[in-house]
């Protein structure tokens, strides 16, 4: 068992300071001065003055590698276990992405189990940027019913000179597939959609959501902050009923070329109306973070980290205005609700134990603990 004492507990609405007790992987109380009972084993946590939070819900990671798209040696490695828990995030879905030859689903989902077996709670994601969909069984549906660690489809590509160019009648279909999947299986059957630079933006899924009954809750587009036209798009999306997903890891040349920062473009959402349980903030984790010239040539390649998380969290606060709850809830909370994970993303009697203890100044993870196991302090 596990006491964290004296805390600064965010719910991630703020709930005061106390203690909280963990053990047999959940959260088991959230009280004010807990005493084990006598004899019982109890590690205690000295927690005055930090910050315990939900442990990070991250909605796209390439937990197996990603790249490619500059050849052979643009091809990133794998994730590796200490990157999630240096950066505090303990939950994550696993995609592929551009590379689905040389990349497999097969090898998506035994690294996935790999980092499940340290600790860390990782889910799949069925499907890449290719359309018709690949998969393992051959199916999206089956996917979702036959196989627990698939709860979704993606990354799907759309408005992107990467992608298979789908039109509106494919999209519903996979969608289709992707809900009654879910259904079947208890799972949210959500569709995380890349959305490329192209014009047309989220115009594709919209059609698909009003000429066919495909609800657009069941659509999660990520990068919509990759550009202004863009997400001006995704607000009118999310204030229709959509939810979007902003990507923290970025690059001084993406920013150059009109991508608007994560932190910012968190602020412009709530500043329009935007609920905050229709937002999430992902860090797109191992992924190359490619810059193409107006031609589609590759002309620069760098690697997304998760701990641009808790720096886009740390930005939104300090630099933008958005209240600490609301920025933490983009990054626990809200990806937990948009993928249908109870248990994830908030401090409850009964909920996992995953939480981490963060700096009150830097707002930097300190230690973090995964289904109810400490991991090394970060030092």
């Amino acid at each position: 068992m596990l006491l964290i004492r004296n805390a600064r507990r965010y719910a991630p609405e703020y709930i005061g300071v106390g203690d909280i007790l963990i053990g047999g992987g959940r959260i088991l109380s959230l009280q004010s001065g807990i005493e084990p009972g006598h004899g019982v084993p109890c590690r205690v946590i000295a927690a005055e003055g930090q910050l315990a939070v939900p442990g990070f819900v991250d909605s796209l990671a390439h937990i197996s590698g990603g790249g490619g798209e500059g050849g052979f040696a643009s091809r990133t490695i794998a994730l590796l276990p200490s990157q999630a828990f240096a950066a505090g995030v303990t939950t994550m879905m696993g995609a592929l992405g551009t590379d689905d030859v040389t990349r497999s689903h097969a090898d998506l989902l035994a690294s996935a189990r790999a980092l499940n077996a340290h600790g860390l709670s990782v889910y799949a994601l069925t499907g890449s940027y290719r359309v018709p969909v690949r998969t393992l069984t051959g199916s999206v549906r089956d996917d979702l019913v036959l196989i627990p660690d698939f709860i979704g489809v993606g990354e799907l590509a759309i408005a992107d000179h990467r992608g298979s160019q789908p039109s509106v009648e494919e999209l519903a279909r996979i969608a289709s597939d992707a809900r009654v999947g879910g259904l079947l299986a208890g799972k949210g059957g959500v569709v995380l959609v890349h959305v490329g630079d192209a014009a047309d933006g989220l115009d594709s899924i919209d059609l698909a959501s009003q000429r066919y009954p495909v609800p657009m809750r069941q659509w999660h587009p990520t990068h919509i902050n990759r550009q202004r036209a863009l997400l001006l798009q995704g607000i009118d999306w999310a204030r229709r009923g959509g939810s979007v997903d902003l990507t923290t890891s970025t690059t001084p040349e993406c920013i150059a070329s009109g991508e608007v920062p994560a932190a910012q473009a968190l602020a412009e959402l709530l500043a329009a109306g935007v609920a905050i349980e229709r937002i999430s903030m992902s860090s797109d984790g191992q992924a190359s973070l490619p810059h193409f010239d107006a031609h589609g040539t590759l002309l620069s390649m760098g690697v997304a980290s998760l701990s641009s998380l808790s720096e886009a969290m740390f930005d939104a606060v300090r630099h933008h205005g958005v209240p600490f709850e609301s920025a933490l809830r983009a990054i626990t909370a809200s990806p937990a609700g948009i993928w249908g994970l109870k248990r994830k993303g908030v401090l409850s009697a009964g909920a996992d134990a995953d939480v981490v203890l963060l700096d009150p100044d830097t707002l930097m993870p300190l230690t973090t603990i995964a289904r109810g196991r400490l991991q090394t302090p970060i030092l």
